[in-house]
């Protein structure tokens, strides 16, 4: 098992860059990527597994009711690359079912979630040719030559992660993977329009664990930039915006604050919003129209019998 990775100071120094630009803006902001230090990507893992949190459990069943179609589409000898692995959890289901697969590159921001949960899948699959990459996987990733033996690449993006991208990132996203892929196809997870009350529910758990997973954006903060935000201060919160069809997660300042950020000072108003998160919901129609703009289309698409999620299976045109 090989490893492509930035050093961890240079993660660190991206991160305090992007802290100081978004929390001297008007409103506040820091990018959603930025969720999923290790902490992070274990925080996640637990939402996933929560009674209100449907895109999970959905989008499993999905692959594991339509695996035998997906690796005919996928075809055999693949060398394939997930974009944001997280847990590896479903990309199991495919392993099982692709015929003599050559190579598995899972690409993710966190490094050592990534080579934890690589280590598990390599014992499981000892056959299997492993290359974790830890990077930006929104950003173009050139991956070199094709694992010998292997006849194409195709990718494997579950979990609806498009959904945290805007429009324009999403087609930018979308571009580089078709260029990472050589053109290859990619199978991705896409989360649907469906009643807000649900959507209120998966953002908002009674554990309060996406409201960890949110705050926890200021532990980091506070042990890789040299931040002092006192978590108290600071409130959950997630809401749906039916306009623009996505939810957006935000930390709510309890009271008028001042935080340090290094070597600067952050003024913050009672109730002023630090924007984390976006997760946009499509209609199929809608994510055709964003795939085309990509040099995509939808050759296949599966969805649950309630239509709350999809997972798509993309060609390049």
């Amino acid at each position: 098992m090989s490893l492509v990775a930035a050093s961890a100071r240079s993660r660190e120094n991206e991160f305090c860059a992007a802290l100081k630009e978004g929390l001297f803006s008007t409103p506040k902001r820091i990018p959603s990527k930025y969720l999923y230090d290790d902490a992070g990507s274990a925080l996640f893992e637990r939402i996933t597994q929560l009674p209100e949190y449907y895109p999970t459990r959905t989008e499993l069943a999905i692959l594991k009711d339509h695996a035998a179609d997906i690796a005919r589409l996928i075809g055999p000898d693949v060398e394939l690359v997930e974009f944001g692995a997280g847990a590896l959890r479903k990309v199991r289901i495919l392993l099982d079912v692709l015929k003599s697969p050559r190579a598995y590159l899972p690409i993710d921001i966190s490094g050592d979630y990534l080579m934890d949960v690589a280590a598990s899948l390599g014992d499981d699959y000892p056959g299997l040719r492993l290359r974790p990459v830890v990077g930006d996987f929104t950003h173009a990733i050139s991956l070199g030559a094709l694992t010998p033996g292997a006849g194409r690449r195709a990718g494997f993006f579950p979990g609806s992660t498009i959904g945290n991208l805007g429009r324009s990132e999403s087609v930018s996203f979308l571009r580089h993977a078709r260029a990472t892929l050589n053109g290859g196809g990619l199978l991705i997870g896409v989360d649907l329009v469906k009643d807000p009350a649900i959507l209120h529910a998966a953002y908002n758990d009674a554990e309060g664990v996406t409201a960890a997973f949110n705050r926890n954006l200021l532990v980091r903060a506070n042990r890789e930039a040299g931040a002092d935000f006192d978590l108290e201060r600071f409130s959950h919160y997630a809401c749906y915006n039916p306009l623009q069809q996505r939810i957006e997660m935000y930390l709510i300042s309890r009271a008028a604050q001042r935080v340090r950020i290094a070597d600067e000072v952050a003024e913050f108003a009672e109730g002023e919003a630090i924007h984390t998160e976006d997760s946009s919901k499509y209609t199929l129609d809608g994510f055709g129209a964003l795939a085309a703009e990509a040099g995509y289309a939808p050759l296949r698409v599966w969805t649950d019998p309630d239509r709350y999620f999809s997972v798509q299976w993309l060609e390049a045109i």
